[in-house]
């Protein structure tokens, strides 16, 4: 059961980028633009990540640190916090999903999952 008190929502904009990409030598770049917004009664701080990041063949690569892009987002309820960041696969279609740590104002720890989401160049994916 949620506790309607710690929720935090996740979303999520991707884009290929060929100007950082050689798919010659097996390396596409993606930037991903998150939103974060909470969604509870009480407002938190976003203390952590943790990614999971998987290419096409399978190769799986883990991703955990402090907050996100050197930040650590306190968001009021109803605030949101963007941001763009990026990752370079060695196939081009791969997949994310994670989850961010958070602590309330009031010490209580909750998640905020991330969803799959693709990252795909162009045209590969119908």
């Amino acid at each position: 059961m949620t506790d309607d008190r710690y929720i935090a929502t996740v979303s999520v904009e991707t884009a290929y980028l060929p100007e950082e990409s050689d798919p010659d030598n097996h390396r596409f770049a993606f930037s991903y633009t998150i939103t974060i917004r909470n969604e509870g009664e009480v407002p938190a701080k976003l203390l952590s990540r943790h990614w999971i990041i998987t290419d096409a063949d399978g190769k799986v690569n883990e991703v955990r640190g402090m907050g996100v892009v050197g930040e650590q987002p306190h968001l009021k309820p109803g605030e949101g916090f963007r941001y763009t960041s990026g990752t370079v696969l060695d196939t081009p279609v791969g997949s994310m999903h994670g989850s961010y740590q958070m602590i309330a104002d009031d010490g209580n720890e909750f998640e905020a999952q991330i969803s799959p989401f693709t990252l795909s160049m162009p045209r590969i994916l119908h």
